[in-house]
């Protein structure tokens, strides 16, 4: 009787274990009262149900998962091949640039080869193996050599003759 005159008050807080174990009553307690009264389903049924909708909609959250897991296979694909095709591009300007500037050196020497061409100043652009002559020629026959030693280059594909005669 000492106990419940003492200093404490008599209102104590329940254990982990206690409160548990009352969850657990209260629990078995409530279980059939969830039962409809309509449905005829006991609560293993009940419970059985429960089981089978939540194992069919982890199915179908495994099924969007693994389509939209195969959507980034596929997006990733694509960027890969997209990202290569660009690096591909990129290899073809820069070898057409090289052989535009080895077309340009190959001509610009074949003119100052030419004894009637080297004193003259022939300025030589290439653009996709298509040659450009600007400048200054001596003659007309000069002019025509230029023309000439130009379309002798390998890879020219055309070439466009703009030198004027130089009078004087």
């Amino acid at each position: 009787m000492t106990a419940l005159f003492s200093n404490r008050s008599p209102l104590r807080r329940p254990s982990g274990a206690t409160l548990a174990a009352v969850s657990s009553l209260a629990l078995l307690l409530a279980l059939p009262a969830c039962k409809p009264q309509d449905s005829g389903k006991t609560a293993g049924q009940q419970l059985d149900t429960a089981i089978t909708k939540t194992e069919q909609a982890a199915a179908e959250a495994k099924a969007k998962t693994e389509s939209s897991m195969a959507n980034v296979g596929t997006a990733m694909k694509d960027a890969t091949q997209s990202a290569e095709t660009a690096g591909k591009n990129v290899v073809t300007k820069v070898e057409e640039k090289l052989d535009d500037m080895g077309i340009t050196a190959a001509v610009s020497a074949g003119l100052a080869k030419d004894p009637d061409l080297s004193a003259f100043s022939i300025n030589v652009n290439t653009s996709n193996g298509a040659v450009t002559l600007n400048g200054s020629a001596p003659t007309e026959a000069a002019r025509e050599k230029a023309s000439t030693i130009a379309k002798g280059v390998k890879g020219v594909s055309s070439v466009d003759n703009k030198l004027v005669l130089k009078t004087g």
